[in-house]
């Protein structure tokens, strides 16, 4: 006896809208479920309908839930964040619109827990607007997040800029993939602020290096700080009156370079500093910024000249060129030793959700506040794997 699969009916509007609003290809979409372009046509047409199997691989696909498919319209979704980047960037891809939902998932959550308990308000989200004095705003987020960048306590400057952030009730969410297969493009997107009084949050595509990773957080929490909710790219020192940047950009970077290489220390650097390209890298890794931010820094306080600036420009290419050179060829020797150079699986989970919201999540979860589903969710990890997350919590604290 043959038996008829179990159709799912579903509205088909609403099933196309979940496609497209993922970024997705109709035949990346297609190859999914495996069937040709032409029945997923179909189903989005209302012609015929897949099974049940196929539309639940999909609404996993689309990071949708299961029974979206079924509304009669177009629900309302997370507004899309103001697009601060430069002209001509990229179309923000599947990775990037998927990071973004999460994220705001996360975010809209934790601020409505926090409403809902009459916790208080950030005070300092909106502090200041883009027609306040730049360094001004960068000395309130060294004076309120306790941090001096002349004197820092760890050899790895962002965790302690993150660290000290969660403490003042910022949300921070650093990675640089969706899945294996689904990776972040820096080009496409360096980070977002979402700058909401209860619940400030902060993401960051660390598939740049700490010093350029370093750069972009402190860049975003001057979004939060002049309450600049949006996406950034390019998020680099910029040399003035050079480069087609949104105002609110320029002035985002102008607050993390005078935050992160203050005047006085750019101006106390011994000439010698930039005699060669050494020199420059040395001093730059004493703050955690890039040599190149540290070039800009100083060619626009007029500590070097234009030509200076040039010469060692060349010189530190040519020094991170040779980097990535070594970089590659140490791959390779771990490789052929059979030796993993894979990130640590539940170290990326933290950093992807973040110390803060992690421990939040998984405290509502023990106190009963929330479903085991929810917490889930939440959080990318099954339930049965959350004493191993929690124990991983402490070791990497």
């Amino acid at each position: 006896m043959q038996y008829m699969v179990d159709k799912a009916y579903i509205t088909a509007k609403v099933f196309k809208w979940a496609r497209k609003s993922a970024r997705m290809p109709e035949e990346i979409a297609a190859s999914k479920v495996a069937v040709p372009v032409d029945k997923l046509r179909e189903w989005e047409t209302g012609e015929s309908h897949p099974t049940i199997r196929q539309a639940q691989k999909l609404a996993k696909a689309y990071k949708r839930p299961f029974a979206l498919f079924f509304l009669p319209d177009i629900p309302d979704d997370f507004k899309p964040l103001q697009d601060f980047r430069k002209p001509g960037s990229k179309e923000l891809s599947t990775s990037s619109i998927f990071i973004i939902r999460e994220i705001q998932q996360k975010q809209a959550w934790i601020s409505e827990v926090n409403k809902d308990n009459n916790e208080s308000v950030v005070r300092f989200v909106g502090r200041f607007t883009i027609k306040d004095n730049p360094v001004k705003v960068a000395q309130d987020i060294l004076s309120t997040l306790n941090i001096n960048p002349l004197n820092y306590k760890t050899n790895n400057p962002i965790l302690e800029w993150i660290k000290n952030a969660e403490s003042h009730g910022i949300f921070i969410s650093r990675t640089s993939f969706i899945h294996t297969r689904l990776k972040l493009d820096s080009n496409e997107i360096q980070g977002f602020a979402i700058a909401d009084k209860y619940a400030p949050f902060v993401f960051i595509n660390s598939d740049d290096w700490n010093a350029p990773q370093l750069f972009t957080l402190v860049h975003e929490l001057a979004h939060i700080w002049i309450a600049a909710t949006g996406i950034s790219n390019d998020v680099e020192p910029s040399i003035k009156n050079i480069g087609d940047y949104n105002p609110v950009e320029l002035f985002c970077n102008e607050v993390a370079a005078n935050a992160l290489m203050p005047k006085e220390f750019i101006e106390n650097l011994v000439r010698k500093t930039f005699d060669n390209a050494k020199e420059v890298f040395k001093n730059a890794k004493s703050v955690g910024v890039s040599s190149f931010a540290l070039l800009v820094r100083a060619l626009n306080l007029n500590v070097i000249s234009l030509n200076s600036y040039k010469k060692l420009k060349v010189e530190l290419n040519h020094e991170y060129n040779e980097f990535i050179k070594r970089e590659a060829e140490k791959k390779a020797r771990q490789k052929e030793k059979g030796k993993s150079n894979s990130p640590i699986y539940y170290p990326l989970i933290i950093n992807r959700n973040g110390r803060l919201f992690t421990q939040i999540v998984l405290d509502a979860f023990h106190g009963g506040y929330i479903e085991p589903t929810k917490a889930s969710n939440l959080l990318n990890v099954k339930v049965n794997k959350f004493p191993k997350l929690e124990e991983q919590m402490y070791r990497w604290a």
